[in-house]
């Protein structure tokens, strides 16, 4: 017989604001659980977490914890306020038969001394706190809130060793496909306030959960073609037999009042970036650059060319640089030497990975206009707002909402909506997953990969790198980066080894770690093209003799002497046609010449 479970919540009902959140969740985790909570955002993941974790009281439904087990759970969003060090935070959260000096372990593993004040403390250093809080005990459940945010991926992977290796029953919820992959063995899919259970982990939850969904449309439209039937019946077969025909008709009455009821799926958000001219061939040139704050080398000597399309994926353990990298490559902050040059006509939108530039007390509608305005400019067209929150899943009645009474996935979706509306043909994106759900990075996912222009993004999800990334910008120590061809995984399978392998058992600290280890010898990575370069160097030829053609036929066409006296527009026109022609075929040749220089020199 097996054993009761440890914890059970049963028909769980929350409402809030007058709309409920929660209708008939349950929710039940056995001894040895490995459990992974999954939903859109706003669906009410975080919420039930916290019923499980009874700090949330609810309206209806019971919970219940095994008498003596031990429950400890790690907020989205962790507060240290109140403590003097990061060692106190910690040992505040020990039960009386916990033992200290595991928390000390796990302290000095994840990069901390115990000694920081937690007012300074960075998000994946106060995140880190929080883990070595709700691991020390060792408990028998553990309940974790997006336990890899603002991780790097050496913590990421410890934090996976680690959890596989414990007894305790873990549910977690998390954006990060590779981690859920890795980690679970069961799923509960929580959808409208209701949840179902899947007894595999979340490898199948995906194609088992749009098996639901198309299921629930096909009753759906039976029942719709029911109503319609009846509808036809009640008009034109009710005359006779009357009191026998009562049921039938409140039947009808019922089947309206459930499709009323219903409450379908939610949509997916609409992205769409708002695309600028397209820019030169070249984007970005880095030569020599080195940057370096105090005894601390973040870049060191290093060179790269980045070309229209390119999508650079940037990796390393936090404190690395790669922030200070990208504002390296972007013009954003002076190199101490070598130079940057970025290409002509190129047009930059930014996401930050820091929520600091939401101000709280901006309503959502100010944030997205800039205030003053009831509309949004898209390539050149003017939306409303309520138009274009509605495509990132926003209610209308949210519009007056402060940014700080949003969740962290829909202040990551609000980033998004910012970032995309902005004219580019070159985006930076830094951390561009953190809090967002499934759903919206698999749109997300789907976007960049039509995007027509050229991507840089940092980001510590192996899964979406391998889908997004055609080559990789790795942080080697020391000021050295690596560039990769591929994702995350072709990184991993060229260098035999991934991220964490900079490290030993500890993780470096956060933007704060000097590079103890002596500088190692340059190594002059051997040249080679890159496939963008490759592809370039094969079809700018015939790119060239398009162009070339086109500019004979305006040549011809503007040598006729009584063009302009007869169609001044005309001729306006086709001159302004040729300059655009000739300065395009002028920047082909010049990026063909480089790029043959560049293969020549590599092949002599």
């Amino acid at each position: 017989m097996a054993p009761p479970p440890l914890l059970t919540l049963q028909n769980v009902g929350l409402t809030l604001g007058g709309k409920p959140l929660l209708e008939s969740a349950d929710l039940s985790v056995s001894a040895g659980e490995r459990l992974c909570l999954v939903g859109r955002n706003g669906s009410g993941k975080s919420t039930l977490l916290r019923i499980a974790a009874g700090e949330v009281e609810t309206d209806a439904g019971t919970r219940f914890l095994q008498p003596g087990a031990s429950l400890r759970y790690l907020p989205q969003e962790p507060d240290l306020s109140g403590f003097a060090t990061t060692r106190d935070y910690v040992l505040a959260g020990l039960g009386p038969t916990d033992d200290p000096h595991i928390a000390e372990a796990l302290l000095t593993e994840l990069g901390l001394t115990g000694e920081e004040n937690p007012g300074s403390l960075s998000g994946g250093e106060g995140r880190r706190a929080a883990l070595v809080r709700a691991l020390a005990p060792e408990p028998d459940v553990l309940l974790l809130d997006e336990p890899t945010n603002h991780l790097d991926l050496p913590a990421i992977l410890w934090l996976e060793e680690r959890l596989a290796g414990l007894r305790s029953a873990i549910v977690v919820i998390s954006h990060d496909r590779r981690f859920l992959h890795d980690l679970t063995r069961a799923t509960l899919w929580l959808d409208r306030g209701r949840t179902r259970f899947l007894s595999r982990g979340f490898k199948e939850f995906e194609a088992w959960r749009d098996r639901e969904i198309e299921e629930e449309e096909k009753q759906q439209h039976k029942i719709d073609r029911k109503i319609v039937a009846e509808e036809h019946w009640v008009r034109y077969g009710v005359t006779g037999r009357r009191k026998r025909n009562q049921k039938r008709l409140g039947d009808l009455q019922d089947m309206r009042a459930a499709r009323r009821r219903r409450v379908a799926p939610t949509g997916d958000v609409k992205l769409e970036v708002a695309e600028a001219q397209t820019s030169g061939t070249l984007v970005v040139e880095a030569r020599g650059i080195s940057k370096s704050f105090g005894d601390r080398v973040i870049v060191d000597d290093f060179s790269t060319r980045v070309l229209r399309g390119d999508r650079l994926g940037i990796v390393g353990a936090n404190g690395a640089g790669k922030t200070t990298l990208i504002k390296l490559l972007t013009g954003a902050l002076a190199p101490d030497g070598g130079h940057v040059r970025l290409g002509a006509a190129v047009e930059m939108a930014t996401l930050d990975q820091s929520r600091a530039s939401l101000d709280p007390q901006t309503t959502l509608k100010d944030a997205l206009t800039g205030g003053g305005s009831d509309f949004v400019e898209i390539n050149g067209q003017r939306k409303h707002v309520i138009g274009y929150m509605r495509d990132f899943l926003f209610g209308p009645e949210q519009a007056r909402t402060p940014i700080g009474r949003l969740s962290g996935g829909e202040r990551g979706r609000l980033l998004l909506a910012r970032a995309l509306a902005q004219p580019c043909n070159l985006l930076v994106l830094d951390e561009p997953t953190n809090d967002l759900d499934l759903e919206t990075l698999d749109l997300l996912e789907e976007m960049l990969a039509d995007y027509p222009g050229t991507l840089i993004v940092v980001s510590h999800d192996r899964d979406f790198l391998d889908r997004v990334a055609t080559s990789v910008l790795m942080s080697d120590g020391n000021g050295r980066w690596i560039e990769y061809a591929g994702g995350y995984s072709d990184m991993v399978a060229q260098r035999g080894e991934g991220v964490q392998s900079r490290g030993a058992a500890s993780v470096p600290r956060e933007e704060k770690t000097k590079a103890a280890a002596a500088p190692r010898p340059k190594t002059a990575a051997k040249p080679r093209l890159s496939f963008s370069e490759q592809h370039a160097l094969a079809t700018l030829p015939a790119k060239m003799e398009e162009l070339r053609g086109k500019r004979a036929k305006l040549q011809k066409f503007l040598d006729d002497p009584q063009l302009y006296a007869r169609d001044p527009t005309k001729f306006a026109d086709a001159t302004k046609l040729f300059a655009k022609v000739e300065a395009e075929l002028a920047t082909a040749e010049e990026s063909w010449l480089e790029l043959e220089i560049k293969r020549e020199e590599i092949a002599g």
